[in-house]
């Protein structure tokens, strides 16, 4: 889920995506965000205005999450969600002579086309601007839903109707985009809980439940995740007697505790126990066994022809206190490439099947691609095949390739959307500094 910045974040992601493109094309084009008034609107002489013009609820989503909400064990502390799409409209402005409207709309349509999904990477790329410093608080980076862009079929009268509401303000060559979908969580429960019973075990549980703000790095904020990296998970009443970090199905616990952050390292848990992709973590605080509430130490009451017994009142267990779930991305390490089944000779494109080994275990219904970006200066190639189905879950997974050209190529693999990284030289005397250079393979 996503705070109050989320809509925030997503125009200044589109903003920046634009800005980067734009400029290339066209020679001193800017990518504002302003209101496309006549005067004083601060719209550019020559580039594209991006305006937010409507939100709208997305009845689809939103439905699917009041459903999950009724479904969850710990439906009486979720939060309210709010499910957001956003209609942007992108005015071009420059030289007509020139034709820089049109040559602007192109640049943008195809800006969008080759990038409909906003990606996490693009989010924490954005974040880390100093331009947007004031957005540095937003988590949309951690929505497990994916925002689309989509072109609006807006007929002209409909076009009409939204620079109607402009006084005064003649209009200029504009496209519609809808940005779907922003998952916004409230700060109260959705719900409210049933009545207390008994207050000496519910009571305590609810006023200190623990509660996780935010899951990290501690190589930084917007650092990957992989199984030899240090989590930092901080939020409120995160220690007790006995706390527990629940990741998937698997429970550990943490190496430093206090009530608002916890260390726990990852690298001693083993690779084959924990899975890439998309990874839910909670903080766990086990029942412990209550004392008796009267007093413990009365002594034995002999009876009339009976054994000696104590005065004792039964044990009374408090329940296991969960706190809210917290996403995180668990990204592979590709640790081995091999290429077999090849097929085709000389200048003929090549066929063959790739074998990918990763560090973690890939579950057999989970989503894997195989990324492939040929090591060339001019006119490198590009690739994505998708992993074949699988009976088992396993960290060896088979990829078909076909219509491959020859060449010498860096390897990804995506799982569930969890990519692995590229190494990156960093020898200052390598004639391959500062580039990716691994893992590769060669496809002869």
């Amino acid at each position: 889920m996503s705070n109050h910045l989320a809509i925030a974040t997503v125009t200044a992601c589109l903003q920046r995506m634009l800005q980067a493109s734009v400029q290339l094309d066209i020679d001193g084009a800017r990518v504002t965000t302003a209101r496309p008034n006549n005067l004083g609107g601060g719209t550019p002489e020559k580039g594209i205005n991006i305006y937010l013009y409507q939100t709208t609820h997305n009845h689809i989503w939103q439905k699917n999450s009041e459903v999950q909400m009724r479904r969850t064990r710990d439906m009486a502390v979720k939060k309210s969600r709010t499910a957001l799409d956003l209609h942007f409209m992108l005015s071009f402005y420059g030289n007509e002579v020139e034709l820089e409207p049109q040559r602007l709309l192109g640049s943008a349509v195809k800006t969008l086309s080759d990038r409909t999904l906003l990606k996490r990477e693009t989010i924490q790329d954005t974040l880390a601007d100093s331009t947007f410093s004031y957005l540095s608080e937003s988590n949309l980076g951690e929505q497990v839903e994916e925002i689309s862009f989509l072109p609006l079929d807006l007929s002209l009268e409909d076009l009409s109707k939204v620079w109607s509401v402009f006084f005064q303000t003649p209009y200029t060559l504009s496209i519609a985009y809808r940005a779907s979908v922003i998952m916004i969580e409230g700060e109260e429960p959705a719900t409210r809980p049933l009545p207390l019973r008994d207050r000496s075990i519910g009571s305590w549980s609810l006023f200190n439940r623990p509660l996780i703000e935010q899951v990290t790095s501690t190589a930084g904020k917007f650092a990957p995740i992989f199984s030899t990296s240090t989590l930092v998970i901080r939020g409120k009443n995160l220690k007790r007697h006995q706390t527990k970090v629940r990741i998937g199905d698997l429970e550990v616990s943490p190496q430093n505790i206090s009530e608002t952050e916890l260390i726990i390292p990852l690298e001693p848990i083993s690779d084959k126990t924990l899975q890439a992709g998309v990874q839910s973590l909670q903080v766990i605080h086990p029942s412990p066994e209550n004392p008796p509430t009267g007093n413990g130490n009365q002594p034995p009451i002999p009876t009339h022809g009976q054994p000696t017994q104590l005065l004792t009142q039964p044990r009374v267990f408090s329940p296991t206190i969960e706190s809210n779930a917290i996403p995180f991305i668990l990204r592979p390490i590709i640790t081995k490439v091999t290429v077999s089944k090849l097929e085709g000779r000389e200048e003929e494109r090549r066929s063959a099947q790739i074998k990918v080994r990763v560090n973690l275990t890939v579950g057999k219904h989970q989503r894997v691609v195989l990324a492939m970006n040929e090591k060339a200066s001019q006119n490198p190639a590009a690739y994505l095949f998708e992993a074949s189905s699988r009976r088992r879950d396993g960290t060896l997974v088979t990829i078909p390739i076909k219509n491959v050209k020859p060449g010498e190529y860096l390897v990804r693999l995506q799982v569930d959307g969890a990519e692995s990284m590229l190494e990156v030289d960093s020898d200052p005397n390598s004639p391959s500094y500062n580039r990716y250079i691994k893992p590769k393979m060669v496809i002869r």
